[in-house]
Order: C-alpha cells, then sequence, then structure tokens
C-alpha cells in the first residue's frame, strides 16, 4: 500500500513558506491542485492552518527537497516510513477459504449443541456465515440437515481456539443468572421430606379411645348361625 502523507494542506503551508518549491511541485506531492498551492501562496486560502514540517515528520529529507528545487521537473517522492504499522483488519464476517466452505455447515451444528449460549452474530464471527443459515441449523430446515455431523470448528480449521473461547467468555458474561429450575435438582425443605417419611395426616388425628371402643363393641357381638355352620 502507498505510503500517504499526513495532513496534505499543513504540509503545503510550510513548504511554501519554507522552501523554493514550485507550485506544481507542491501540488503533486500533497495531492493538491496548482492553483491551490497559489491561492495559499497568496494567503487567500488555508488562513489559520499552522504549517507541518514534513522533514520533521520523517516523510520528507531535506536532500530530496534540495534537489526538487534544483530541478523544477523532478517529483518529490516521499520517505520510507522506519516503523511499519500494521493496517487494521476489517470488521466483519471471518472469510473462510473456498475448500472449507463446505464444513460450515459442520462446524455451526457444532456450536449450536455444544455452546447454546451463543449468539448468531458470535457464530457468524467465528464461521464466516450468515444468521439464515445458522437459523436453519438451528430449526432443522437446512437443505442437506440430514447429512450434516457436529464437528470442532478449531479441528476444521475455520477458527482458532483462542477466539472460540473468547466468544464463549463473552457469552458467559452477558448471560443472566439461572433460575432454580435451570439450574436442576435442589434440596428440598425439611418440612417435605418429613412429611414423606411419616404418617398421613388422617392417621395422626385419630383418637385412639375411639378406636379401643369399636373394637371391643364389634367383638360382644353375636356370631351368626349361618357363620358358623360354613365352618
Amino acid at each position: 500500500m502507498a505510503q500517504q502523507l499526513l495532513m496534505p494542506k499543513a504540509t503545503a503551508v510550510w513548504l511554501v513558506d519554507n522552501t523554493a518549491l514550485s507550485f506544481d511541485q507542491i501540488a503533486q506531492f500533497c495531492k493538491l491542485h496548482p492553483l491551490e498551492i497559489k491561492a495559499i501562496a497568496d494567503g487567500e486560502a488555508a488562513q489559520g492552518i499552522k504549517g507541518l514540517d514534513p522533514i520533521a515528520t520523517g516523510q520528507l529529507s531535506r536532500e530530496e527537497i534540495a534537489r526538487a528545487e534544483s530541478n523544477p521537473m523532478h517529483k518529490l517522492k516521499i520517505s520510507e516510513p522506519k516503523v511499519r504499522v500494521p493496517e487494521s483488519k476489517r470488521k466483519g464476517p471471518r472469510y473462510t477459504p473456498v475448500s472449507k466452505r463446505q464444513d460450515r455447515p459442520n462446524a455451526i451444528l457444532w456450536l449450536v449443541r455444544n455452546h447454546p449460549e451463543l449468539k448468531d452474530a458470535q457464530i457468524s464471527r467465528l464461521v464466516g456465515t450468515t444468521k439464515s443459515t445458522i437459523q436453519q441449523i438451528r430449526e432443522r430446515s437446512h437443505w442437506n440437515s440430514a447429512n450434516l455431523a457436529p464437528m470442532d470448528p478449531v479441528t476444521l480449521g475455520l477458527c482458532s481456539q483462542i477466539d472460540l473461547d473468547m466468544e464463549v467468555e463473552k457469552a458467559a458474561k452477558s448471560r443472566p443468572f439461572q433460575t432454580a429450575e435451570e439450574a436442576g435438582a435442589t434440596l428440598q425443605a425439611a418440612t417435605e421430606t418429613e412429611r414423606l417419611h411419616n404418617e398421613p395426616e388422617e392417621f395422626k388425628e385419630i383418637d385412639a379411645d375411639a378406636v379401643f371402643a369399636k373394637l371391643k363393641s364389634m367383638s360382644a357381638k353375636p356370631v351368626d348361625e349361618d357363620e358358623d355352620d360354613r365352618y
């Protein structure tokens, strides 16, 4: 990627004030129109803009300026930076090589089953897919659902283990606390467990004297003759 000039108009102001370069040379170097450079020199443009020294910023050398001043046809060349700054990556779905795109549905199925806390946007970032595809796999409406097999996206090379762990950690932090029903079986209250091992409530309320009085009246009742003949 071509090196970009920092603050072109401020650099042009400095070159107009501190060098004998032609308007065309400054315009070509700063990517401005020669008439705009002339307006800067006449004080009609860039008023209030403080000049930026390209030598101090390392974008021009004194030798390059002297070479251009001695030769009006010479085009200024920006100096190579001493330190390379890596370009920031574009945000968006992860690019997946064509050879691995057929494995994405299997990876999505693995993520849906093993990490249900992950949101569709997180799965999309991990394997480079669309939310509609994720929804189809969740609902088993994908055209190839019958042949899908869950496979770890890290093993498939669709994402790194670090990326997967980071997304899982984010999902865990944003997930609300589990309710008692979601957490599963819990300890029952002591009153409930005691009730299971004790007698039912109706037996506790029976009067013992009434029970014995009933038994005594039954033993005093004469035996039916027909019943005695049978034995």
